[in-house]
């Protein structure tokens, strides 16, 4: 029963959740109302650093979303200079994260990291398209054995101010594997091998680990969603 409630938690999370509980004792000695609210911001604190454990669909080919959230943008767009993806506008899936969903990124495919590039930048709200561009990011590009490539960018947001990137050049990420991290709300863009089409819609539920973005092996268009 506890495991439904209680999840792991990104080591990230520790010394914050440190903070706003000595906060709420704090609160607790002021005015207890205050100490309530206390508990109620260390709760979500806990839970904002969360770090389930996620199944991975293991066929060859998928790629799956690298975080939990919503399906923003779908369109095409050259990838940032420093990935290496070249000047032709490729499909690219943004899913923004609001502060209540699960920050822990994952690879959307497996492959060898070829880069990782940081750029620093603004902190816009990261629903903006120009985020992309105008914003704080970490890139990586991922080398599939097939030597295709898919890039996968970690946009800072209006709140976020911190991009954790766990990995380094020449490692190989299983799919689904975590790589990192974005602190207090941001958004993942993933970059698609060109030809490949998208198999999630604009304002659909991702769940980073698990939901099936696009199908390499697929000759199948890119998918409509409807309201309803």
């Amino acid at each position: 029963m506890l495991s439904t409630f209680l999840k792991p938690m990104h080591r990230e999370g520790y010394r914050f959740v440190a903070i706003f509980a000595a906060i709420t004792v704090v609160l607790f000695l002021i005015w207890e109302p205050l100490g309530w609210i206390g508990v109620g911001l260390t709760v979500w604190c806990y839970y904002f650093f969360r770090d389930p454990d996620r199944v991975t669909p293991a066929r060859e080919g998928l790629v799956i979303s690298p975080a939990d959230g919503i399906v923003q943008m779908i369109e095409p767009a050259v990838a940032p200079a420093e990935l290496g993806l070249g000047a032709v506008p490729l499909t690219r899936v943004s899913v923004f994260m609001n502060v209540f969903n699960c920050h822990v990124n994952r690879a959307p495919v497996p492959g060898t990291v070829e880069t990782i590039a940081y750029r620093p930048g603004k902190f816009l709200n990261a629903s903006l398209d120009k985020a992309s561009v105008d914003n704080e990011r970490n890139g990586l590009t991922i080398l599939m054995e097939d030597g295709r490539r898919i890039g996968v960018v970690q946009i800072a947001g209006l709140v976020a101010r911190r991009i954790v990137c766990e990995v380094n050049e020449g490692v190989h990420l299983m799919g689904g594997q975590r790589f990192g991290m974005i602190r207090f709300g941001s958004r993942l863009d993933v970059y698609l091998p060109e030809g490949v089409a998208p198999l999630v819609a604009v304002g659909q539920t991702t769940v980073a680990g698990e939901t099936v973005i696009a199908d390499l092996a697929s000759d199948e268009g890119q998918r409509r969603g409807a309201i309803r």
